[in-house]
């Protein structure tokens, strides 16, 4: 498994903004929707939570996250609700018990979803790898949300491409979080659909407000500022940030997020370039409301061959000029029209930087908020409900044993 542990809510893409539902979780007249994942809920606010927070309106959401090994430890599940109709599940194992933890992993879900008497029950996957323990676990729909390459990911198991494999001959419907990783999967499934990052542009549109206070760990830093928020891991460049940090001394670099899966201590250290750390998804818009420029230097390598970074259009509705390494679907549905700068090498960001520093927004802003209103989180979760809705009506694709078997 690929587990990414790091604790509570930090950088993120923007909260959800469904209606709040009733409090009823455990409801039989919704249809229980348990979502398998590798990333934790309390870790960045990204993909998985703008869509669940979403679905909660009118599903009951069940987040099952990777195991927690704890020596000594009883199997059972740890539960957090976060939310009216969403429940947080982190199952709690024995290391020493490692070749009876699949088995423990079905019994204990097994056990959890039997007890809940609802009518239907949809199981979302962003990890193969937990069809390993729920393959003969009852479901009405079978979905597999492929957000992102994780066999291409640092400390991925072998046996990911084998489970994703599986797991495509499994789902009734496959969604994928971008359009590179769309083409490199269409022909896997025949119900396939691309739904690429979209933005909660309302959140990041309060970074161009006037007086919005510069938070305290940034006030005292000079301009210009270039900021980059996201995960810091084997897709952040760190080369290219020092590069350009070297190149234009005068000017200011600021990293907000966690540091996973590899060494902070190999991280560049300059006077001009501050690693703040994570911050709340919250408080994401009074850093960049006090940045010049956002900046996107992701490494060119197999981790980053298919992503669609949520961040692009976060700083387009920040309202903040970006430039970027040439990511695919970056330069394909940003670079083309113009509304994000790409830099292959530190030469050309600097210069791409300096261009944009220079020049006037208002054009600029009239065709980034025509291209957001084309895109939202509501309205990706509208089109991937009516699919999923649909799917539930269809017959089963193969056999499923019956849920009172768990109960």
């Amino acid at each position: 498994m690929t587990a990414e542990t790091e604790g509570v809510p930090k950088v993120g893409d923007g909260a959800g903004t469904a209606p709040t539902p009733p409090d009823i979780l455990g409801s039989d007249s919704r249809p229980l929707l348990v979502c398998f994942s590798h990333l934790r809920w309390n870790f960045v606010w990204q993909r998985p939570q703008h869509l669940l927070s979403r679905a909660a309106a009118r599903f009951d959401v069940v987040f099952i996250e990777e195991p927690v090994l704890e020596a000594g430890a009883t199997a059972g599940l740890a539960r957090e609700r976060v939310g009216p109709a969403i429940e947080v599940l982190v199952p709690i194992l024995d290391p020493g018990q490692a070749d009876a933890q699949t088995a423990m992993l079905q019994g204990l879900i097994a056990e959890e979803l039997g007890a809940r008497p609802h009518a239907s029950r949809i199981f979302w996957y962003y990890t193969p790898a937990a069809l390993a323990f729920t393959s003969d676990l009852a479901r009405d729909l079978t979905l597999y949300d492929n957000m992102d390459e994780l066999s291409a990911f640092r400390g991925a198991a072998a046996s990911l491409i084998a489970q994703e494999k599986a797991l495509f001959a499994r789902a009734d419907l496959v969604f994928t979080g971008g359009r590179s990783l769309y083409e490199a999967k269409r022909d896997a499934h025949s119900d396939i659909h691309c739904f690429p990052s979209s933005v909660d542009t309302a959140h990041f549109q309060r970074a161009r407000q006037a007086g919005v206070p510069d938070p305290a760990d940034q006030a005292a830093i000079p301009h210009p500022r270039l900021g980059f928020f996201g995960v810091v891991d084997e897709r952040f460049d760190a080369d290219f940030l020092a590069a350009i940090a070297d190149l234009r001394p005068e000017w200011q670099f600021v990293i907000l997020g966690p540091v996973v899966k590899i060494d902070p201590a190999g991280l560049p250290k300059r006077q001009n370039i501050h690693w703040l750390g994570p911050k709340s998804y919250a408080d994401l818009p009074d850093y960049l409301a006090h940045w010049d420029l956002g900046l996107m230097p992701f490494a060119l390598n197999a981790s980053t061959r298919f992503i669609s970074p949520t961040k692009t259009p976060e700083f387009l509705a920040a309202g903040l000029p970006v430039v970027s390494t040439p990511i695919v679907d970056v330069v394909r549905s940003y670079g083309a029209p113009g509304l994000v700068e790409i830099a292959e090498t530190p030469i050309q960001a600097v210069g791409a930087a300096e261009a944009l520093l220079a020049r006037p927004r208002g054009p600029w802003l009239a065709r980034v908020d025509q291209r957001l209103a084309e895109s939202s989180w509501d309205r990706t979760w509208a089109e991937m409900e009516a699919r999923i809705r649909a799917g539930l009506r269809r017959p089963a694709a193969g056999p499923c044993a019956p849920v009172r078997a768990y109960a």
